[in-house]
């Protein structure tokens, strides 16, 4: 990627989605592919994995999942290492399947690269818990 073409990315992110029983059963997917539509977000790598009782950890292909999924065919750039794959697993539990999807907030990417063409950076991001903000909420209601 060129330095001109990296500057007019948004923030990166990624989050890992977890399902019970070793099966995601796709219902999320149009949700998903709208975002993409809409440009909210692009998705730079996704990769599925799942955890077996005993704690073992196997990449699951995407054919494997079914045809629901054959819509993120050619998405993957490899950028998910095996060690993110690990570190992934470390938070799932024994039984379960997961995505680990890498994606642009792509709506961000004009206020960001304008942003940095005026010197200006990014220093920090976070996340707050749904639940922890729905106490805040109830807290500042009472």
């Amino acid at each position: 990627m060129t330095e001109e073409a990296a500057q007019e990315l948004g923030p990166i992110d990624y989050v890992v989605l977890e399902w019970p029983d070793k099966q995601p059963t796709g219902e999320a997917i149009p949700y998903l592919i709208d975002l993409v539509d809409r440009g909210v977000i692009r998705i730079i790598d996704l990769a599925f994995v799942m955890k077996d009782e005993d704690g073992s950890i196997t990449q699951i292909e995407l054919d494997q999942l079914g045809a629901d999924f054959e819509v993120f065919d050619g998405v993957a750039t490899d950028l998910i290492s095996t060690d993110d794959v690990s570190e992934a697993a470390s938070v799932l539990q024994p039984g379960t399947a997961a995505a680990i999807l890498v994606y642009e907030n792509a709506w961000a990417a004009g206020f960001a690269a304008a942003l940095r063409r005026n010197g200006g950076q990014m220093v920090s991001a976070g996340r707050i818990p749904m639940d922890e903000f729905l106490e805040t909420l109830d807290a500042a209601e009472a």
